[in-house]
């Protein structure tokens, strides 16, 4: 007994620490163009650090301790550098970037390039490694310079107010402001075999090749009146805005996987990124789908939902197709109307009008995102509502009480993956036909899983592959499905059913027309809820699955195939 117990308590200690290691963190040292920003008066500027954290997976956590006006000498002289040091922990990242406030002439700031600055980057390398982290130098961003410098002092972080100071004219050019701090990092990397990525080289690429006026689009140029951050505008050609610190980030980061291939597994790109704090081009997911390119057949457009709760009413119109939206851990889309709600019109919203999100375009993929209505046992109350074709959904959920999920599309064909549905009454309900394999099927309380409508004529209806129904604890009285429409189709294959499913497993909600005209069946159930003998006798014990292979279900004219091929298949191009 005793050795059993010393080798469960082995056990915990080995996973527990397995569990830890899997995320790393990258600390981030440096000045503003690195460093996380105020959100107030909607600010739009952004370090490449504020949004870098949307470019890896959540193995990866960015933990960002760069500021505004910080140099290596006054980062250190603060008490920043001794905070970072000590949390770093053996297998951690410290990405170093200074260099544009080194350049600062006053003494709280000022080091030089070959001796005093080369020696803080020294000291942040050293102290790393110590502590069994990995360092990684960084040379500054370009500054957005296409006037010849007039002289030695190169290092204006000029933010002019338009109009109330004079510009020389730009030319085509694009020259250098940082001179020796550029090489200084170069330098230390080679002599203390640290990796080394050249982000000037790479901003200064990217800078000359946009030329003069298509730069302007990366930096803090902002007209008057915009934002209430800076309400007389500005022209700054140093710090970077939302987009140009997404776009310096993305070649950053893929800069970072060359040079750090540890990392390069973790590495992802989105086309947008949305983030309640900041991270991404946007703060709601409604503002990302606007954005996507109407009827863009060529590609998919991705769009990752970094973590918190979205209360909005999100609607995906027809014209965003080929869409996919990717949520990282406790990403959850919620909002609270029910069918009883009033409108601006006093009028009900209605079953259809009280959905948290709506889908009408087709070629739609969502991935480990929390669907929910909150506004609990009130009745009808969506979460999400799909009408158009061909939509898949993997590892998601979808939270709510009556009427959890329409799929309401009579020409749709929906596939669910490893999902999580929860409800009371009629939780999964409408005409569509819809796939789920290897879903969680949750009764909150008694009631009905399912309310199909299924078209006559229509060869499919719900399918449940291996699919576990469980419920609350004290539910005990929830049938697998009841005919909302006559013709209506629910099938389930090898589920294992709790207790909670009635012996007669199904209802005919009072239409004994139905009873002929729906097509109930199970095939192979297990479970407390398998009960065979005491089946409804309406219901049918299907013999074998000759007509309902999954791939079969879900093909149509098209030979649709979400299971073999995931989303990267889902491209609407006939339109």
């Amino acid at each position: 007994m005793r050795n059993k117990l010393i080798l469960l308590l082995i056990s915990f200690f080995i996973f527990s620490a397995f569990k830890t290691d899997r995320v790393i963190t990258v600390f981030m040292i440096g000045d503003s163009t690195m460093a996380n920003k105020s959100l107030d008066g909607g600010n739009p500027e952004r370090g490449w650090g504020h949004v870098l954290a949307g470019f890896f997976t959540e193995d990866v956590r960015v933990d960002n301790h760069a500021m505004n006006g910080r140099s290596s000498k006054s980062f250190i002289d603060e008490g920043r550098w001794e905070k970072v040091i000590s949390q770093v922990k053996k297998g951690d990242y410290v990405f170093i970037q200074f260099g544009h406030n080194d350049e600062k002439t006053d003494s709280t700031r000022h080091t030089d390039p070959g001796t005093t600055f080369d020696a803080n980057l020294r000291r942040f390398v050293n102290e790393t490694r110590a502590k069994g982290g990995i360092p990684v130098l960084f040379n500054s961003i370009v500054r957005r310079n296409f006037i010849r410098p007039q002289d030695k002092d190169m290092n204006n972080d000029a933010r002019k107010v338009p109009g109330e100071e004079s510009i020389p004219a730009e030319g085509k050019t694009l020259f250098d402001t940082h001179g020796a701090y550029l090489d200084s990092p170069r330098r230390v990397a080679k002599e203390l075999g640290v990796a080394f990525v050249d982000m000037n080289k790479i901003t200064h690429d990217l800078v000359e090749n946009l030329g003069p006026v298509e730069s302007k689009k990366l930096y803090m140029w902002i007209p008057a009146n915009k934002f209430a951050a800076a309400p007389k505008g500005r022209e700054d050609n140093t710090h970077l805005n939302i987009y140009g610190a997404r776009v310096i980030a993305g070649l950053t980061v893929d800069a970072i996987a060359k040079e750090v291939p540890e990392l390069a597994k973790y590495v992802r790109h989105y086309d947008y990124v949305v983030a309640q704090d900041g991270s991404g081009d946007f703060f709601t997911v409604q503002e990302a789908i606007n954005a996507v390119p109407d009827f863009r057949k060529e590609a998919r457009t991705t769009i990752l939902i970094r973590k918190g709760v979205y209360k909005e009413k999100l609607i995906i119109p027809a014209s965003k197709i080929n869409v996919s939206l990717i949520g990282q851990e406790g990403a959850v889309i919620s909002y609270d109307d029910y069918a009883s709600k009033k409108n601006v019109f006093g009028e009900n919203k209605s079953t259809s009008g009280s959905s948290s999100c709506y889908i009408y375009a087709p070629d739609f993929y969502a991935e480990n995102i929390t669907f929910e209505n909150t506004s609990g046992p009130v009745g009808q109350a969506v979460a999400v509502f799909t009408d158009e074709d061909r939509i898949m959904f993997s590892k998601c959920r979808f939270l709510g009480f009556q009427d959890t999920l329409y799929t309401y599309g009579k020409e749709s064909r929906q596939y669910y993956e490893d999902c999580y549905i929860e409800g009371t009454v009629d939780f999964i309900f409408g005409w569509s036909t819809a796939v789920f394999n290897r879903c969680t099927i949750h009764s909150k309380g008694n009631g009905y899983v399912t309310a199909p409508s299924t078209d006559q004529g229509k060869p499919y209806g719900y399918v449940f592959y291996d699919c576990k129904l469980t419920a609350d604890e004290g539910v005990n009285n929830v049938c697998l499905a009841r005919p909302w429409r006559p013709y209506a189709q629910a099938v389930y294959i090898r589920c294992e059913l709790g207790k909670h499913i009635i012996p007669e497993g199904w209802n005919n909600w009072g239409k004994k027309e139905a009873e002929k005209n729906s097509f109930f069946a199970e095939y192979k159930s297990k479970g407390e809820g398998a009960n065979v003998a005491a089946r409804a006798t309406y219901s049918h014990q299907l013999k074998d699955l000759k007509s309902y292979d999954m791939e079969k279900v879900l093909a149509g004219n098209d030979n649709w195939n979400p299971v073999k091929n995931g989303p990267d298949k889902l491209i609407t191009k006939t339109r």
